[in-house]
């Protein structure tokens, strides 16, 4: 569970890097562009690390967590953020863990309990909630771009999470990395050619923490977590991540923290409490 809090800690500023790396990067180029510099580190890591070739029944997997952690999250949240703001967005991932917990009981056999999907159901009740609060009783576009993104990252998250029962965790991301490049690099390269970066240090500061952290070094801690805790129950200490990215909205861009946003991060972080006293079964390897 420590390594997997570890990993929600570099999570958590993944939207305010994102927002301040948007000051001098198109969307496009920050959702493609990060993982391509992540790309270049990972494999520096793997021949560094003298990682075997992946067998090729982990091939496929690799692929889905390349498609959805590589680029498909990256895509959809870099477009979604200037509307929706970082602070909602941070409370928006707390949809993550019960998304994770349901991809966990399709790809990995877990079996949470009743009590434990309560709980998350609870939590996940909250965030929509307070979604639809915001918007006016509907969901604008950028929201349903922000939930995609959330679905697709719990995919993405559960594949990984089964890759590194067999696999270490930080070779799972790094694969998927070098796999997700002829998708990243012809995106990448057309965005700049279609709108010319103007990044500020600041900007450059923000892509580097998305590409080296939230892309690269976050899994090797989180991939770590949801191997040896297992995929439903590591994915739970997840309800912390809108709780502190609220945090560092309000503390780096001094976006107005409301009572009611607070209210909603509290409550989601509470659950996270209960679904690690639920019990989890684990149905197939």
């Amino acid at each position: 569970m420590g390594w997997a809090a570890l990993g929600v800690l570099g999570f958590s500023l993944t939207f305010p890097a994102m927002h301040v790396a948007l000051e001098g990067f198109a969307p496009v180029f920050i959702g493609a562009g990060r993982s391509v510099l992540a790309a270049i580190v990972a494999a520096l890591c793997l021949v560094v690390g003298h990682a075997p070739r992946p067998q090729r029944r982990d091939v496929p997997g690799l692929l889905v967590v390349a498609c959805c952690v590589g680029f498909g999250f990256g895509l959809m949240s870099a477009l979604a953020l200037p509307q929706v703001g970082v602070g909602a967005s941070g409370v928006a991932s707390g949809l993550l863990p019960i998304a994770t917990a349901v991809m966990a009981v399709w790809r990995v056999g877990d079996r949470p309990s009743r009590t434990f999907w309560i709980a998350s159901l609870a939590g996940s009740a909250l965030v929509v909630a307070f979604l639809l609060a915001r918007s006016g009783g509907r969901f604008t576009t950028a929201d349903l771009l922000l939930l995609a993104a959330l679905v697709v990252a719990s995919l993405g998250y559960a594949e990984g999470g089964r890759l590194s029962r067999g696999m270490p965790g930080w070779q799972v991301i790094c694969w998927a990395l070098l796999f997700a490049l002829p998708v990243t690099v012809p995106i990448s390269t057309y965005s700049v050619i279609a709108s010319t970066p103007h990044p500020t240090t600041t900007a450059w500061c923000g892509f580097l923490y998305l590409s080296l952290v939230s892309v690269l070094f976050g899994f090797f801690a989180w991939n770590r977590g949801l191997a040896l805790a297992g995929v439903a129950r590591a994915s739970q200490v997840q309800l912390v991540q809108p709780l502190l990215t609220v945090g560092w909205a309000a503390l780096f861009f001094g976006e107005s923290v409301g009572a009611g946003m607070l209210a909603v991060a509290a409550g989601v972080v509470a659950c996270v409490g209960v679904t690690q006293w639920a019990r989890i079964r684990t149905t197939r390897s």
